[in-house]
């Protein structure tokens, strides 16, 4: 076994009081996103839908395009409406006036 030198030993307990202190600091972290998704859910908005909106943020945009065409290309050989964004935004553009809240957009759906 070897024997650690004292600097070694110093070295060692202050990375692991690092490691210890960012694992509390990122549970804590996981716990307010938990709430927040809670709270949107509350609200009325799909937390899937969130979560995958949020990955889609995070995506480098080159690489998110790419896995968009794919996905489109893959939807349309399977005979799927694959433009589902395009006619959304096109709807969207036209009635931004007649906009509904997530709540109640909740309700019509229940």
């Amino acid at each position: 076994m070897t024997i650690l030198q004292t600097s070694a030993k110093e070295q060692l307990r202050a990375f692991v009081s690092r490691i210890e202190r960012l694992e509390e600091e990122k549970a804590a972290l996981s716990a307010d996103l938990k709430e927040v998704y809670a709270e949107a859910k509350s609200t009325g908005f799909d937390v899937k839908a969130l979560r995958k909106l949020v990955s889609m943020r995070k995506a480098d945009e080159h690489k998110r395009l790419e896995e968009e065409a794919i996905l489109a290309t893959y939807m349309h050989a399977l005979g799927m409406q694959a433009d589902l964004f395009d006619d959304a935004d096109a709807a969207e553009d036209d009635h931004t006036e007649h906009r509904a809240e997530p709540a109640a957009l909740a309700e019509a759906t229940v």
